[in-house]
């Protein structure tokens, strides 16, 4: 087995690797992904790709704090929005450590403070095992257990999780599912089912793009890719199947 190679993804070579975050090549919410990456170049995004023997096996996307996709605020760090190894065989044997060392070399290389990420041990977002072995420490924890966590590289103002829940009067009325395109599994396709799905069960939903990396930052939960809220309340935070939609539409708003 060759060692893994890592491709710098950049405007050129993206439709050569395009991004896959280990979904089938048609799926809609990649198509969308690739679009809303080449508007995110410009803002100093980056992804790498690890590649073992032709196949996809790792990636990591990080942008300057200043476009970060979370309720943070980190300006003057590079922000970490996505890290994965797959399949499961391949965790453990420091590929997750040789991506997050990417982050660190470019955010030294462009002056940064250090480096931010948000972790959980929620599905679709990273636990902060990795992180802590690399140096990372956490520095603010969220009242639903999202960790704020950071690597400095120089003294300066620490990151901090924006209000986000001061954000959620803004939906007290009814169903509203807000969502952004930083996610491929979060595909408009999806949020449309889940229009369809809410109004069979008797509700009018509001769906909501976060189109901006501000928006986002001030939107009413962390993780931002993925939220339902119902008078005011926020009950899911990260992407969830159509059938996880029903169930909380029966179970939690009934």
């Amino acid at each position: 087995m060759s060692e893994p190679e890592l491709v710098d993804i950049n405007p050129e070579n993206i439709s050569e690797y395009p991004p896959r975050c280990f979904l089938k090549p048609d799926n809609e919410g990649l198509k969308i992904k690739l679009n809303w990456l080449k508007e995110r170049f410009s803002e100093g995004m980056k992804i790498k790709q690890l590649y073992q023997d032709k196949k996809l096996i790792g990636f990591i996307e990080y942008a300057p704090g200043e476009y970060a996709w979370r309720a943070v605020d980190a300006k003057d760090y590079m922000f970490i929005h996505c890290i994965w190894i797959y399949p499961n065989k391949n965790k453990k044997l420091g590929y997750g450590s040789r991506l997050i060392q990417e982050a660190v070399k470019d955010a030294e290389k462009e002056g940064k403070l250090g480096v931010v990420v948000v972790t959980s041990d929620r599905s679709f977002i990273a636990n902060k095992e990795v992180f802590v072995k690399n140096g990372f420490k956490e520095i603010e924890k969220s009242s639903n257990n999202y960790e704020l966590m950071v690597k400095e590289i120089k003294k300066g103002p620490l990151p901090k999780f924006k209000d986000w829940e001061k954000e959620l009067s803004k939906y007290k009325d009814g169903l509203h599912i807000l969502y952004s395109y930083q996610c491929p599994w979060v595909a408009r396709s999806i949020a449309d089912n889940m229009l369809d799905i809410a109004k069979q069960e008797g509700y009018k939903a509001n769906i909501i793009e976060l189109k901006s990396a501000e928006e986002a930052q001030n939107g009413p939960s962390v993780y931002s890719a993925f939220s339902v809220i119902y008078n005011g309340k926020l009950i899911e935070d990260h992407f969830t199947s159509a059938r996880r939609f029903q169930n909380i539409i029966k179970k939690e708003l009934k």
